[in-house]
């Protein structure tokens, strides 16, 4: 009884409370920062996939299937370790800001190619002859992208989109390869103080329904939002 009763040992967990508080607060901002950015890059993808310039469908397509096929640590650690620490390409004097945003870029980058696909086949479900329509008024491709076709394919794609940034959300777990500190990284160190030999279980739980917190309003939002923007056919 009394191993149980250290291996559930809250102590430890609600004295560091505020430490895991600021890391899911750092794993916020990396979730909003990335779910914007991403969004942009994915759109600015399938336009290019979609483009009748042959130049520009290539580059979209041997961008989304390398980065999609590229471990998300990979793509972190070439932000943190190649861009800022070789090139030394820096946002900022201030260390934490710098590896805030070469997270973020990574997160987008790699999110971003599916965002691009899902965005994809929410164009393919738009009629062609509304595109031939567009055209025969004398609409240029982009005007009757973003105009007409881009509109329908993010009604058609929001639930998909959903599922996207709920794995984004739980990808931020290996940010810490671009040296950026949020929720797993506090966890670990945490873990290493000899206080939480005996808390580590409660930690655990801690983390998981912190995440829950974080993604079930997230699917329950982008689920209502779906039959909201449902396309009627």
């Amino acid at each position: 009884m009394s191993q149980l009763s250290e291996l559930f040992d809250f102590g430890p967990f609600f004295d560091n409370f505020d430490k895991i508080i600021e890391g899911f607060w750092a794993t916020v901002r990396l979730s909003v920062g990335a779910g914007v950015l991403s969004l942009i890059i994915g759109t600015i993808l399938v336009s290019f996939r979609v483009s009748p310039v042959p130049v520009l469908r290539s580059v979209g397509t041997v961008y989304v299937n390398v980065l999609r096929n590229t471990p998300l640590t990979l793509v972190l650690l070439m932000c943190a370790l190649g861009l800022n620490d070789t090139l030394a390409l820096q946002f900022s004097d201030d260390p934490g800001t710098t590896y805030y945003w070469w997270a973020v870029i990574g997160l987008s980058a790699y999110t971003g190619a599916f965002v691009c696909e899902a965005l994809r086949s929410g164009i393919n479900t738009v009629p062609l002859g509304q595109a031939e329509a567009a055209r025969s008024i004398g609409l240029t491709f982009m005007q009757s992208l973003r105009m007409i076709i881009l509109p329908q394919a993010f009604r058609t794609v929001i639930a998909p989109l959903g599922s996207i940034f709920i794995a984004m959300i739980k990808n931020t777990t290996v940010a810490a390869a671009a040296s950026y500190a949020e929720t797993a990284t506090v966890m670990k160190d945490l873990l290493d103080l000899p206080s939480f030999s005996s808390g580590a279980i409660p930690l655990f739980i801690g983390v998981a329904i912190g995440f829950m917190i974080l993604t079930l309003p997230t699917g329950f939002f982008f689920g209502w939002l779906a039959k909201r923007m449902a396309v009627a056919r």
